[in-house]
């Protein structure tokens, strides 16, 4: 795939299949996180990978009355949870740039995962104070989002398509509606 077939066809995945990452493809993935662009190159984010079965559950479990929608985590493979450091954080223009640095680092990540066919599903809906103490994630650190990443089921799951109905996944604005050219 080129790099906008990559873009275009990427979608958020809720039904995973039970075949992990090899160990060399998840290291591209965490690599294209690394090498984002960052305010001032501070590089505030921080990474964990969850890779144990339990820990997964636990987390999937653990994460709020919020988090329960995310159910769909326990059937990934492996998650990853995006942290920032405050402490290194970049501020401009009266704005904090920790989570737009941490994003765009983690979406490089979600796009290099889908260019091996691994998909993701990028999940804010969790108490960030009980993914903190789950993880033992120090107080400076803010948790951005998390992700489940994997092998997408052949046939996706019920709840999957009710969630991205829901969402209303496939509605995209048009560019007409979003773009503007050399002034407002």
């Amino acid at each position: 795939m080129d790099f906008f077939d990559i873009v275009s066809s990427r979608k958020s995945i809720r039904s995973f299949s039970d075949k992990s990452i090899p160990p060399e493809i998840l290291e591209k993935i965490l690599e294209a996180g690394r090498l984002a662009p960052s305010c001032q190159n501070r590089q505030c984010w921080r990474f964990i990978v969850v890779d144990d079965k339990e820990k997964i559950k636990s987390l999937t479990f653990n994460s709020g009355l919020i988090g329960t929608v995310n159910f769909f985590l326990k059937e990934a493979p492996l998650a990853i949870v995006a942290c920032a450091d405050i402490k290194a954080n970049c501020r401009l223009n009266e704005q904090n740039y920790y989570l737009v640095d941490t994003a765009i680092s983690f979406q490089q990540m979600m796009l290099t995962a889908w260019s091996f066919g691994i998909g993701s599903c990028w999940l804010a809906a969790f108490n960030e104070n009980k993914v903190k103490s789950n993880l033992k994630i120090p107080d400076r650190f803010r948790v951005v989002a998390l992700s489940p990443f994997g092998y997408p089921k052949e046939k996706e799951g019920l709840y999957s398509k009710a969630v991205s109905t829901f969402a209303g996944s496939k509605n995209r604005k048009r560019k007409e509606d979003i773009i503007h050219f050399n002034e407002w």
